[in-house]
């Protein structure tokens, strides 16, 4: 058997960490379940990382992160709508096909609502900059206007609400979604499967 570097060991628990916490959200969660899930003790689970917070706000993170670099890809060399277009199918692409990452996203905004409720705003101030640096991101790849840009965000918005609560691909709250929503069809449920 090939044993796992602490670095190996580390994105395995992040995994872990993102389906976990995508079902059953930060206060659900325990880190038994996430050691248990990457093959791993508590003990060890702790020297990779510090809490059940830090490893919290970094699975947030990594979907924050990793949904910004697929913008980036999938954007590259194409400019205004071309590049609006390509990021929104790609977008609808990863949550049909991983509905743990929209799961995770609801469970990071209940989190920081939470926490700011309760006066704790380092993991807000986390989230809301990863989340600036995905505007930004969307903006300067698209050459779009504050407005186009805020309207694209706030329409992945709508997509995550329509998607978690479930509504099947057929039901009448799509229509409008797209201009073209008839050609290029509407995103499938993204509940559990």
């Amino acid at each position: 058997m090939v044993r796992m570097s602490a670095e190996e060991r580390r994105e395995s628990v992040i995994r872990a960490a993102i389906a976990e916490f995508a079902q059953r959200g930060y206060y659900g969660t325990s880190t038994e379940a996430i050691a248990k899930r990457v093959g791993v003790s508590q003990p060890y689970l702790f020297r990779l990382f510090p809490g059940k917070k830090a490893i919290f706000a970094v699975a947030s993170q990594r979907c924050v992160d990793e949904m910004r670099e697929l913008f980036e890809k999938v954007a590259e060399g194409l400019r205004g709508e071309e590049a609006l277009d390509a990021m929104g199918e790609a977008y609808v692409q990863l949550i049909q096909e991983q509905p743990e990452r929209l799961r995770m996203q609801m469970q990071t905004y209940i989190a920081v609502a939470a926490a700011e409720a309760e006066g704790e705003h380092e993991f807000g101030e986390l989230v809301r900059a990863g989340w600036g640096r995905l505007w930004d991101t969307v903006h300067l790849l698209s050459g779009a206007d504050v407005d186009r840009t805020t309207t694209f965000l706030a329409k992945g918005m709508l997509i995550n609400t329509y998607a978690a609560m479930g509504f099947p691909p057929e039901h009448r709250v799509w229509q409008g979604m797209y201009e073209d929503a008839g050609a290029r069809g509407k995103p499938e449920k993204c509940g559990d499967e």
